[in-house]
């Protein structure tokens, strides 16, 4: 398991390289590629609906033919994806190039859970998830200063082109590594077809009232680190760049924390759901009290987004909870549509956050009540989503 895990997480924190390493070479590609702002953020928006479409054609793979060849083989399709964008000539091209990368890193994360949920004691599947999810969270650091010094030295292109060698290497790696488990069939002694078992999970009571929790808990962190944190600082506490970047590494870090930290408290208390729910009272009176209070104090606000950061990173474990409820054989099927959820719910919040954002200030309201506003409503929609939660039982009926 040992050496299984390493190779598991070195994939994982390539693919959270490319989730990220677009903003640190926005400057070479709107020159090089002649790209506006517009074009970069649908660069990032291609990679985002590529990897969450896949990953329902992943889950019938990971049922049917196993996380081994599943893994490798598509993350060959990012290494491709990588080579591509390091000759791109056009918006076209990068584009094209950023679909074949999103779709190669859509197997890593829930390959790893398949895996580490067909192959280790069932107790110690949040533990592990977490830890993959912690310190594979670190991969987005290297597409920050290390690949800003790699670009500055020998350019963009040729670090992608290295990017991609370490792509293939851990492709091999995985492939060499990783051991298929036994494939499983449904009681009835049949494969279930993807619409089948697709339907089967989402039939689910449990997985249903989880649903709209998956929507919107990683969304609420993810939206507000990944599109409002600077936004937000500049405009209300007066932050310049570099001060924004070091709220934003502060909020980062306490991400990968939070998630290390989220395993070994699921251990201790003795399952996922009272964890997670801890966890979510604290990160909603974080949202409430940025919606109160947060323009009164810049350092106030900077605790609150750390908090938030750390104590809304359950995903592993929220994970976990669903994956009590996943017979053997639509495990795959069964990860990857909750973390379909996730990631189009990241998507999804972004777009209405956008929207009323842009709506408040067109009403001509100051900074601090638009942002105000918006982390009232995220306070509000993960509220709403939690009290469906609460709903879901602990473990399964015997």
């Amino acid at each position: 398991m040992n050496n299984a895990f390493l190779v598991l997480l070195l994939g994982y924190v390539l693919s959270q390289f490319y989730r990220a390493f677009l903003a640190v070479i926005a400057a070479d590609l709107s020159r090089d590629l002649v790209l506006g702002p517009a074009a970069l953020g649908n660069l990032s928006a291609i990679w985002f609906a590529t990897f969450a479409l896949a990953q329902f054609p992943v889950g019938i793979a990971l049922d049917r033919i196993g996380p081994r060849r599943t893994m490798a083989g598509l993350f060959l399709v990012a290494v491709a994806g990588a080579v591509l964008f390091s000759l791109a000539t056009s918006f076209t091209t990068a584009a094209f190039a950023m679909s074949l990368i999103g779709i190669g890193c859509s197997p890593i994360l829930m390959g790893t859970m398949y895996y580490f949920g067909r192959t280790a004691p069932p107790e110690k599947f949040a533990l592990l998830g977490s830890m993959i999810i912690g310190f594979g969270s670190f991969g987005n650091l290297l597409g920050s200063a290390p690949l800003a010094y790699a670009a500055a030295m020998i350019g963009w292109r040729d670090s992608m082109i290295g990017i991609a060698v370490a792509t293939a290497i851990s492709a091999l790696l995985i492939f060499i590594v990783i051991k298929d488990p036994p494939q499983v069939t449904n009681q009835s002694g049949t494969k279930d077809g993807f619409f089948s078992g697709l339907f089967a999970i989402l039939s689910m009571r449990p997985i249903l009232l989880m649903a709209a929790f998956a929507l919107v808990s990683y969304a609420s962190v993810a939206a507000l680190r990944g599109l409002w944190l600077a936004p937000y600082f500049g405009t209300v506490h007066g932050f310049d760049v570099t001060e924004r970047g070091h709220a934003a590494l502060l909020m980062a870090t306490a991400m990968s924390l939070g998630a290390l930290a989220y395993g070994p408290m699921e251990q201790k208390f003795g399952g996922a759901k009272p964890v997670i729910v801890a966890g979510c009272c604290i990160t909603l009176g974080v949202l409430f009290a940025l919606y109160f209070f947060g323009a009164s104090s810049a350092t106030g606000s900077l605790v609150l987004y750390a908090m938030l950061g750390f104590f809304g990173m359950s995903y592993a474990i929220l994970l976990a909870h669903a994956r009590l409820f996943f017979p053997a054989h639509l495990l795959g099927r069964g990860v990857t549509t909750m973390n379909f959820l996730s990631i189009g719910g990241a998507g999804l919040l972004q777009f209405v956050s956008g929207a009323f954002v842009e709506s408040r200030l067109a009403q001509g309201l100051q900074g601090d009540q638009v942002y105000g506003a918006l982390h009232g409503l995220i306070g509000v929609l993960l509220l709403g989503s939690f009290l469906l939660y609460l709903k879901v039982p602990a473990r399964p009926a015997k």
